[in-house]
């Protein structure tokens, strides 16, 4: 399962999000550090053409991939040293896959800023450097250990090397989602739980009044970073998410705001494309549901998503895309217009393949 952390700094609206995503009601009170144990939410990985598959199925079930969300503890400058219980949040960062990085884009004289005023650049640069700096210190204490066994042990040798490089890196105030290491490199040291080498998703959080334009002064500073690192900007409005959260039918709000659906849909949908996974169907009487796997997976390795047998006694699977299937209204209409297809072991799976595999 997907596992996102939201971090930022305190009071820049992470449990109002976290609300939004979970549909309950956490404390967010207006001063720092009213989160201090870590709240988690599975969220659903909504997807119209899952529902509509389901339909053509007549299934009884309906199940979306799932995406756990943390909510965790607001960041403060010195973290990384203990500061504001850093080294306890940092601990819950790390066990995450991905970031919501939520960045306060609203001026709200009600709303205490932690630092007293708002500047996203600022914001940012807090949380990068206390990342930053808690890596550094993982690093420091694994080049020691390492050093010791070094001596006569190739691998560990090597490790280290490598170590050294991400140190340097870090040292340089860079995260490790932009260093380059060759494939050794990076077999060496995956198992170690950096922060900083983590896809970050940042989220710009707005106003209600500047929901039409959906940017703002402080938007265009974030969008401008995170162009610059590669990473992608969801701008919302937490408060509203959340009111539109409660709602059981949001469609008549979501119309008025002008908004097609809620920026959740598109929060949850990013975070899933930023750790590079993608999702196939699985279709019928019983029940209709995605998988979720990482790109690029064969199709042998796809069915032990579903269950280690099917992989191991692997035959054959067949494929065709949920529009394709959905636009033909059945699988023996798809199977006349030839775009049913019998694919081997080797296949790359596509987002949104409907899949059925064959099995010993």
């Amino acid at each position: 399962m997907l596992s996102a952390g939201i971090v930022g700094l305190p009071n820049v609206g992470k449990t109002t999000l976290f609300n939004a995503l979970s549909k309950k009601q956490k404390e967010a009170k207006n001063y720092p550090f009213c989160t201090i144990d870590p709240n988690c939410s599975i969220v659903d990985l909504e997807d119209d053409l899952v529902d509509q598959l389901a339909q053509l199925s007549t299934s009884e079930k309906i199940v979306y991939a799932p995406v756990s969300f943390t909510d965790i503890a607001g960041l403060v400058k010195g973290a990384s040293k203990g500061e504001g219980l850093g080294n306890q949040f940092l601990s819950h960062i790390r066990e995450t896959a991905a970031l919501v990085h939520v960045v306060r884009c609203f001026e709200d004289d009600d709303i205490v800023h932690v630092d007293g005023a708002i500047d996203p650049l600022n914001d940012m640069a807090v949380i990068d450097t206390e990342l930053i700096l808690s890596d550094m210190q993982m690093a420091e204490n694994i080049l020691r250990r390492l050093e010791k066994q070094a001596k006569g042990q190739k691998n560990a040798a090597k490790e280290a090397a490598a170590l050294k490089k991400i140190y340097a890196h870090l040292e340089s105030n860079l995260p490790l989602r932009s260093i380059a290491l060759s494939d050794e490199e990076i077999e060496l040291t995956a198992h170690y739980p950096f922060i900083t080498k983590k896809p970050v998703l940042y989220v710009a959080n707005i106003a209600e009044t500047d929901l039409p334009t959906r940017t703002n002064r402080y938007v265009d500073i974030v969008k401008e970073k995170a162009a610059k690192e590669g990473s992608s900007v969801i701008v919302l409005s937490a408060k509203i998410e959340e009111e539109l959260a409660q709602l059981e039918n949001p469609q008549e709000f979501l119309e008025e705001l002008g908004l097609k659906e809620p920026a959740l849909k598109v929060l949850v949908r990013s975070a899933v494309h930023a750790l590079g996974l993608i999702t196939f169907i699985t279709t019928g009487e019983m029940e209709t549901k995605a998988w979720m796997i990482p790109e690029n997976t064969t199709a042998k390795k796809a069915a032990g998503a579903i269950h280690s047998d099917i992989e191991k006694g692997f035959i054959r699977a067949e494929v065709i895309q949920a529009k394709e299937l959905v636009n033909m209204g059945s699988k023996v209409k798809a199977k006349e217009a030839g775009l049913l297809r019998i694919e081997g072991k080797e296949y790359i799976v596509q987002h949104q393949d409907v899949m059925l595999f064959f099995h010993n």
